[in-house]
This record gives C-alpha cells, structure tokens and sequence, in this order.
C-alpha cells in the first residue's frame, strides 16, 4: 500500500539502462476512484507532462519507481478525468459517508500498488485540529461516488 505523498517528486526510472526519465508530480484517477497511472514530468527547461500507467510500473522503491523501458512514457493526449493535485483535483473536496456524515477534507489517498485501487483517505479537520488529535485515516469499500463538491465512499465497519 502506498500513499501520493510518498510517491510524489520520485524519480521515475528505466531498467534497462538506469537513465532517469523524469519525476512522478501526480496520479492520474479514474471516475471510479481507482488510480490508473502516474503523472511524469519530463525535461530540463520546457516539461513535458507523460502517463504511466499502473500496469506498466516494475516496482515502487523508496527512492524511485522503476519501469522497463522509455516506452511505458505514453504522451498525456487528454487531460485525465481526475487528478490528485492538479487539473480536476482531489485534494481539499469533502469527504462524506454514504450516511451523510462529513468525515472531513482530503489530504492524501491509499492505494495498491499493482492495481491502483484506493483502498484508505487520510483527512484533515484542519491545521489546529492536525496538530491538536492528529490526522484520520477512514477505509472504505467499494468505489466512491466523486461529484464536483464532495466525494461519497462507504465506509469499512471495524
């Protein structure tokens, strides 16, 4: 399980070579709340923004991500339906249980590596109330519902 924060800013990495390909900036997510692939930035001046899908990564390290060849950089030819940080961006929507209760404001996402499923959100009530009861991390189940002022999930029963 892996978190966006921790993949942000990653080098992004060829096998076959070692050559450096560029840096993971966001996650590209699907309607259904699933993440289907990582945004790359690539270049010095001029960057370029490329996809790699979940599928095509060999592994997730602590220091890189690592992908066969230069091929599994597919050029973003449209924007993705959802993004993390970016265009259509999930952070900072309301979170809302099935129920109707406000769980609280979205601050980063759990995933599964090899599938790109979100399995956890971890919430904020806010800088005073982080620092004052530390952050939340709600499970869930199933697919979240995403609209343009809340996302709805079910959340996991203890």
């Amino acid at each position: 399980m892996r978190t966006f924060s921790l993949l942000k800013g990653l080098p992004v990495y060829e096998l076959a070579s070692g050559q450096k390909l560029g840096e993971v900036c966001d996650v590209s997510i699907s309607g259904n709340g699933s993440v289907v692939g990582l945004l790359v930035k690539k270049g010095a001046f001029i960057k370029k923004t490329f996809q790699v899908k979940v599928d095509k990564v060999s592994s997730f390290g602590e220091d890189g991500v690592m992908v066969k060849d230069k091929s599994a950089l597919e050029r973003l030819e449209t924007e993705p339906e959802y993004t993390f940080e970016h265009n259509e961006s999930l952070a900072g929507k309301k979170l809302l249980s099935k129920e109707g209760e406000q769980l609280g404001l979205l601050e980063d996402v759990y995933f599964m590596e090899e599938v790109g499923t979100i399995v956890g959100y971890e919430l904020t009530d806010g800088f005073f109330s982080d620092i004052a009861n530390g952050k939340r991390v709600i499970k869930t189940t199933g697919p979240p519902a995403i609209g343009k002022d809340a996302i709805v999930v079910t959340v996991k029963s203890r």
